[in-house]
């Protein structure tokens, strides 16, 4: 009767639950274990444990095995499985001795938690925070923004185009942070400012002797960035010469440090970054046709600022955020006449010089709100060019009607120019009796 009892109570428990003999051969296989792993009880009994979990430490740092050895239980390991059909399903393991009645160790018994939907919810809520960082509401970038999952995920070679402070770093941030690598080395390299042979040293690293300076060894980028991922920014600028090795590296993942007669293996993911032409360069030979298509599995494009002008209240919006904490200011918003004229402006810098612009702002206002004085003289400057009147002399009147004449009088896109939620715009339509 006792019997009957524990077998119903093992086969009704929600976790899977197992057992095995102090070889690790399985004794008992519960239904939900069936449920979790595909196999069934008849399939798993009498089979070694790692024959059917195939988990990444089975032969390893498997934890029955640990429990076996040290008598102590092991709770809440967090492993992958392989199920029978081939997928991979995260659970949380816990082991624990298995006595018989006279206490002795017969074995051990593994309960294990199907954590697939609590992997999920972590997953996307991770995407979510990386994601936030990008900051656009304009269709080019938000297309962008919703590939990266993806391309993160897939693991390919990536090359990430755009003009100069668009945003190619956070870009190739954001890959590495959602993609399986994201617990390994980020490393990120500028081909453009390091001499040729300096950046080959860099690179592959050296062996002691290997010249005059090199007085010990030195492991390479390419060693460091093992198991994770290399940023190579501005790629266009690497010598035709080394741009033969890492082509090597990136057909093989094998590379020669200097003065080393030993090949050395990395699996380290590799990211391209460029402001140039790179169709340009192969047809002037500065690039390697060859190597533009080992790097170009994906190409990412960011566009310049001037052609997403909608994201200028929101990025002003979160570098005010970045530099309140920083600088600790009372500074709370940017007056609505010191966004029609960052609006106005090119930015032939991009972000980065609309960042820039912003810190320049914190430094000089002392007040709670920046307003037109507080901006970069240039800036300001053009904006006066080009409108042939001082903007700062404009009311918020005439700039609330400007920007609803633009957008035909929709209040939406005009509350976004102007960087104000669209109740603020209307109580201020209705306070100065406009109508567009």
């Amino acid at each position: 009767m006792q019997k009957e009892i524990s077998k119903i109570i093992f086969d009704s428990i929600k976790d899977g639950v197992f057992t095995v003999d102090k070889n690790c051969v399985i004794m008992s296989f519960n239904p939900s274990a069936e449920r979790i792993t595909g196999f069934t009880a008849r399939e798993a009994i009498g089979k070694h444990c790692f024959d059917v979990f195939r988990t990444e430490i089975c032969h390893k740092q498997c934890a029955l095995k640990d429990t076996l050895k040290t008598k102590d239980p092991v709770e809440d390991a967090q492993v992958t499985i392989i199920t029978r059909d081939g997928h991979e399903v995260a659970i949380q393991v816990t082991t624990t001795l298995l006595r018989n009645e006279k206490g002795e160790i017969i074995g051990a018994v593994e309960f294990f938690r199907d954590m697939s939907e609590v992997e999920h919810l972590r997953k996307s809520l991770n995407q979510k925070n990386n994601l936030k960082s990008i900051v656009s509401v304009t269709p080019k970038m938000q297309q962008l923004i919703s590939l990266l999952p993806d391309v993160a995920e897939s693991e390919c070679n990536v090359l990430i185009q755009g003009p100069s402070g668009s945003g190619k770093e956070l870009v190739a941030q954001v890959i590495h942070n959602l993609s399986p690598r994201r617990y390994g080395p980020y490393i990120k390299i500028n081909c453009a400012a390091l001499p040729v042979q300096l950046l080959e040293s860099e690179l592959f690293g050296y062996e002691k002797g290997a010249f005059t300076d090199a007085k010990r060894n030195k492991p390479g980028q390419f060693g460091l960035a093992n198991n994770g991922t290399l940023l190579l920014d501005e790629i266009s600028e690497m010598d035709v010469a080394l741009q033969v090795k890492l082509l090597r590296v990136l057909n093989n993942g094998e590379y020669r440090p200097l003065g080393s007669t030993k090949t050395l293996h990395t699996n380290a993911r590799i990211l391209a970054a460029t402001n140039a032409n790179l169709q340009e360069a192969i047809s002037y030979k500065r690039f390697r046709e060859d190597l533009y298509y080992r790097i170009n599995v994906v190409t990412l494009e960011i566009p310049s600022l001037r052609e997403r002008p909608a994201d200028i209240p929101l990025l002003v919006d979160h570098f005010l955020k970045i530099f309140k904490k920083k600088s600790r200011k009372p500074i709370e918003s940017i007056s609505p006449e010191s966004l029609v004229v960052l609006r106005k402006y090119p930015f032939t810098g991009n972000v980065r010089e609309l960042e820039n612009a912003i810190e320049h702002a914190f430094v000089m206002c002392h007040g709670t709100v920046i307003q037109v004085e507080h901006l970069p003289p240039h800036i300001t400057s053009y904006a006066i060019g080009t409108n042939g009147i001082s903007v700062e002399k404009k009311n918020e009147k005439e700039i609330i009607l400007d920007a609803l004449r633009r957008h035909n009088g929709n209040r939406t896109r005009a509350a976004a120019e102007l960087g104000v939620h669209r109740a603020t715009l209307w109580r201020k339509i209705k306070s100065y009796r406009l109508s567009i």
